[in-house]
């Protein structure tokens, strides 16, 4: 999960670039199809397709639609909201996730995960809000950031959903499931933006971004996040995006971007904080658990 978290937050750097010169359903779609060939060809150089993994296949629907929604939403936010925001929305999903995962699979929240979850929202919000104390008690927030803020509830429903409707099957194989199914919805549902599309005219930039949401943030992401939520709960899982605004701040600058104010920072900051005190709850229990004899 910290390396899904830094993974993640190059998707925001290098989708901003890209929100505005492609239509979303289209690059989504794009990044599906290129993702699942990618993971499929790790599954059968791995654990192989088996028939037993095809059962149910209404299951891969639902979470390749979920997914899907999420990084068509985030594509339409990047559209107006900038990479650091963004990214601060992104880490309010743990809290989303704690809900779902409690209506979903009873997951029990514990006080001091609560505690944690709670200062990385407010870090989230420090950051959303750009620091303007105004703009909070105003509740001014950007309408990119109000989009993406659904895309992430859809993210959030995501993580419980994987270990409920898993059945067994290989992360890896579970994940090219999902991934075909969300490439079918897309085509379905964006066929005339794709089709509307100049492929062989697009902008580098824009081939790099794909390129890399499609190899890096979508199939290897995909992989990371279904192997730890099959051993770890939903919030915590989702706990390792509070990394996220601080990575995009350094992905930031070393694409030459301007960085964000110094007290936007802090929020970031906070948010480190909260994933530090999920982090020493784990270990906590993991030392105070006794061993089998």
């Amino acid at each position: 999960m910290l390396v899904f978290s830094a993974l993640v937050a190059g998707s925001f750097s290098l989708g901003s670039l890209v929100a505005n010169q492609i239509a979303p359903e289209a690059i989504t779609a794009a990044r599906f199809l290129i993702a699942a060939v990618v993971i499929g060809i790790a599954a059968l150089m791995t654990t192989g397709l088996p028939r037993s993994a095809a059962q149910a296949p209404w299951r891969y629907l639902v979470l390749g639609g979920l997914f899907a929604t999420y990084f068509v939403l985030m594509f339409h936010g990047l559209k107006t909201a900038p990479p650091v925001s963004a990214a601060a929305v992104f880490t309010l999903t743990p809290v989303m996730s704690a809900v779902a995962g409690w209506v979903l699979l009873r997951q029990v929240t514990t006080s001091r995960m609560a505690f944690a979850l709670t200062v990385g929202a407010v870090g989230a919000l420090w950051v959303i809000f750009r620091a303007d104390w105004q703009a909070f008690t105003a509740f001014q927030i950007g309408g990119g950031e109000i989009i993406y803020l659904w895309g992430c509830v859809a993210h959030a429903i995501y993580t419980p959903m994987v270990r409920k409707l898993n059945r067994g099957e290989p992360a890896v194989v579970f994940t090219f499931g999902t991934l075909v199914a969300g490439c079918v919805l897309l085509t379905l549902y964006g066929w005339s933006d794709i089709r509307a599309t100049d492929w062989v005219n697009l902008p580098l930039i824009v081939w790099v971004g794909l390129l890399y949401v499609s190899i890096f943030a979508t199939a290897v992401s995909f992989v990371l996040v279904q192997f730890a939520t099959l051993r770890l709960p939903s919030a915590k899982v989702m706990a390792y995006t509070y990394l996220t605004p601080s990575w995009v701040i350094l992905w930031e600058i070393a694409l030459g971007q301007t960085p964000p104010p110094l007290l936007v920072v802090v929020g970031a900051i906070l948010t480190v904080i909260a994933l530090v005190l999920l982090l020493k709850t784990e270990e906590q229990r993991r030392t105070t658990t006794p061993l089998p004899e």
